[in-house]
């Protein structure tokens, strides 16, 4: 029997639900008596105290651990959906992710993903090697940033392509929308970059601890319009591609990405502006961050292949319009 660790923060949508509930709704075959039985055993924790209470109340951000037998894996169920696939062959297959799909399952997050949609395609053809909820999946882009992935579709391609993201041999380039002038125009952000102590859904830029964390980019233009704040179109480079690294640069650097609801800029106040702006802006499907090309080495051929996508509709149609306004 496997044993399985649980840990995940407390949305607004857990606030004063009791914690049993919380618990079995991202653990499908957990019921709540097994789960009374868990919290007896004190492998509760919330905060990192034993919890012994199965009727307690659980408050926004806490930070909750589960320790179980898995004596049920979770079964993830191919779904039909539709993929933009750029390229495949026996090895891989180059995917253009929509802004608002999770790329792999995960707590109370089972259906809809990309991994849903490549098990529908493929079946058992995908790597195995990050086990039974990420088959295929090297590496992730976040929920809400559009773009290019690679996937696996066998464990030689996997090992291959995950030792060049190891070595940070990938070329990764990003196009981003953030308020404000970028100063230095083009530069360097070297950082070490760990979870936020306030909310552990969250990431931010450390002085002592955490990863080190490394964005190229260059300001390919600036956009000044009346009565708005400036807006910049940067081009990035990741050295590293660590949990949320260009939105947590970007925001550290005082220039949020437009969209962003976690890390970006709140209630921007228009005085005079043209009224489709603003719909545009808040029509955004997701932070304006989209993964434009992916360069590696192919596991097979041993060459240099690289991919490139355009921006998404509503990405573009912002974009247009900034670029109308600014004249």
């Amino acid at each position: 029997m496997e044993s399985k660790t649980l840990e995940f923060i407390a949305t607004k949508y857990d606030a004063n639900a009791r914690l049993d509930v919380v618990i079995t709704k991202r653990i499908k075959h957990l019921t709540r008596s097994n789960l009374k039985k868990i919290i007896e055993l004190k492998k509760v924790k919330v905060n990192n105290d034993i919890v012994i209470l199965p009727s307690k109340k659980v408050k926004l951000n806490e930070q909750i651990t589960v320790d179980f037998e898995n004596n049920s894996p979770i079964k993830i169920e191919a779904s039909n959906i539709k993929l933009n696939i750029l390229y495949e062959d026996k090895d891989i297959c180059v995917v253009n992710k929509p802004a608002g799909m999770v790329v792999h399952p995960g707590a109370g997050n089972y259906e809809n993903t990309l991994v849903n949609a490549l098990m529908f395609k493929y079946k058992k053809n995908l790597s195995s090697i990050n086990g039974n909820l990420r088959p295929g999946i090297v590496h992730r882009i976040d929920k809400e940033t559009s773009g290019i992935l690679v996937v696996a579709k066998n464990n030689l391609a996997h090992s291959k392509i995950g030792d060049q993201f190891s070595k940070h041999t990938i070329k990764r380039k990003y196009l981003a929308l953030v308020w404000g002038v970028v100063r230095p125009l083009n530069g360097k952000i070297e950082t070490l970059i760990s979870r936020n102590k306030k909310n552990r859904q969250l990431m931010s830029v450390s002085e002592f601890n955490g990863k080190k964390a490394i964005t190229n980019y260059r300001t390919v233009k600036v956009f000044d319009i009346k009565n708005v704040p400036k807006i910049s179109l940067l081009e990035c480079e990741l050295e590293t591609g660590r949990t949320h690294q260009i939105r947590v640069h970007f925001s550290y650097k005082k220039n949020p990405l437009l969209g962003d609801k976690q890390y970006g800029k709140k209630n921007i106040k228009f005085k005079k502006v043209d009224k489709n702006f603003e719909k545009k802006l808040n029509l955004l499907n997701g932070q304006a961050l989209h993964a434009k090309s992916l360069g590696f080495v192919h596991p097979t051929s041993g060459k240099f292949v690289s991919f490139e996508t355009n921006i998404p509709h509503d990405y573009k149609k912002l974009l247009d319009l900034l670029i109308k306004l600014s004249g």
